[in-house]
């Protein structure tokens, strides 16, 4: 066995009990000898059932010989493959729209646990590191890529990460491989390309293993990123405390665990809490979150973030995307109290136990709002709110149940959200933070 092959199989090694591997076939030379040497290793290895897919983006007049290059390629291999037609939306970037199309359809190949293999080397490692450091990019954006990560119900492993492209061509040469060339790989207009093809020659005519060096450089920073989530996983685990609102469904935190901790600490535990939802700033543009952190108790403060913002209220944080950005319309007429409501952008509500008699209606507070309480005659809803302490950016939105001008209940507060007797009581399910869901 040669050392590409022992290569290979000791990156693979977790992941031989898959259902099935799946090499992302492009039919440039990564993908062709990532595809070509695996359909020999299962000549003499016990290896998952092994398949190939490309996709066609449809982006460019010769690349329409490409899926026939590719089946072909499969035929003489005895391997099964799939080819995805994708739509590339327009936008700033083609290249970023493209890769996005191109994973989505990935994504939707994959079953339960299988394994999506990709030929990225050792250069490209190389390259994307260098790339974002010219970018600014902090320790997780040096870590480089990821041998391995999640994509949709499998992963996605690139298993070639140490493997220079010079060993590669000589591996496709040995065995007569042919492969397509992408004409847009040659616009050294495009950064990428001018890093590949202009700047990572240069410095290896004077550091022959500069590439060898960054590759390595992005292991070091992988495992700083690592140690770096792990502190924020100790300094988040003080501001996980529930508190009494976490009915809402929304990702929230206590503030003050996280005041007591330096800024670039603070920093940091909010990338970690955050990275699922949004894309953080750099060092240097974080005066939205020290706004946020130092407003005053009262204060209605946020800071604007991509996709969503993040809220203080009552002494926690809490992030907000989707319906939540939405201000819900007035009033919704509810006909029939036996069914549930659908309420726009605002999740439903619903009457558990025999309702109170039609006609009803939702509406929302506008301010001014009075409801009787047995045993304390009419109260002002506002000190009702403030009693439970209702985070502020939900009292708009909290469904109020009406009879004509008499205020029934206030949905999910207890005491407030039905009679005293208990035979009914109105129940919200709020809105989730996806756009469109609920």
């Amino acid at each position: 066995m040669t050392a590409l092959e022992t290569s290979l199989l000791n990156s693979l090694a977790p992941w031989r009990s898959a259902p099935g591997w799946s090499v992302a076939l492009s039919g440039g030379l990564d993908s062709t000898v990532l595809l070509h040497l695996l359909a020999r290793l299962r000549e003499c290895e016990a290896l998952p059932p092994l398949s190939a897919v490309h996709v066609h983006h449809g982006l460019q007049a010769i690349a329409d010989t490409w899926p026939a290059h590719c089946q072909s390629f499969c035929d003489e291999l005895g391997v099964p493959l799939r080819i995805e037609r994708v739509q590339v939306d327009s936008g700033a970037s083609l290249e970023r729209a493209a890769r996005e199309a191109r994973y989505a359809a990935f994504e939707r190949q994959l079953g339960q646990g299988e394994i999506l293999l990709t030929g990225q080397h050792r250069d490209d490692q190389a390259e994307t590191l260098l790339f974002r450091l010219l970018r600014g990019a902090g320790v997780r954006g040096l870590a480089g890529m990821p041998t391995a990560r999640r994509l949709g119900e499998g992963w996605l492993v690139r298993p070639l990460l140490q493997v220079p492209r010079a060993q590669l061509e000589a591996y496709a040469r040995q065995h007569d491989l042919r492969w397509v060339e992408d004409p847009s790989n040659a616009d050294t207009g495009l950064a990428r390309n001018f890093l590949r093809r202009e700047v990572l020659p240069a410095l290896a005519r004077h550091w022959p293993q500069a590439g060898a060096s960054l590759a390595r450089t992005a292991e070091h920073m992988r495992e700083a990123a690592q140690l770096l989530a792990e502190l924020a996983e100790q300094d988040l685990a003080a501001a996980h405390r529930l508190g009494a609102f976490d009915w809402l469904g929304l990702p929230s935190v206590q503030l003050q665990p996280l005041i007591a901790l330096s800024e670039a600490r603070q920093r940091n535990a909010l990338r970690h809490w955050l990275a699922p939802h949004t894309q953080m700033p750099d060092s240097e543009h974080w005066a939205g979150w020290r706004d946020l952190r130092d407003a005053a108790a009262d204060a209605a403060a946020l800071w604007r973030l991509d996709g969503g913002e993040l809220r203080r209220s009552d002494g926690r944080l809490w992030w907000l995307s989707g319906e939540w950005l939405q201000q819900p319309p007035q009033p919704a007429v509810w006909a029939d109290s036996a069914q549930p409501l659908r309420l726009p952008d605002n999740g439903r509500v619903r009457i558990e136990g025999e309702g109170p008699a039609a006609p009803l209606q939702v509406r929302y507070r506008q301010g001014g709002e009075v409801m009787a309480l047995a045993g304390r005659g009419h109260r002002d809803l506002k000190r009702l709110l403030n009693e439970r302490g209702v985070p502020a950016f939900v009292r708009g939105r909290l469904p109020l149940l009406y009879r004509g001008d008499e205020l029934l209940a206030v949905a999910n507060l207890p005491g407030l959200d039905g009679p005293p007797s208990g035979e009914w009581r109105l129940h919200w399910l709020p809105p989730t933070n996806a756009q469109g869901l609920s």
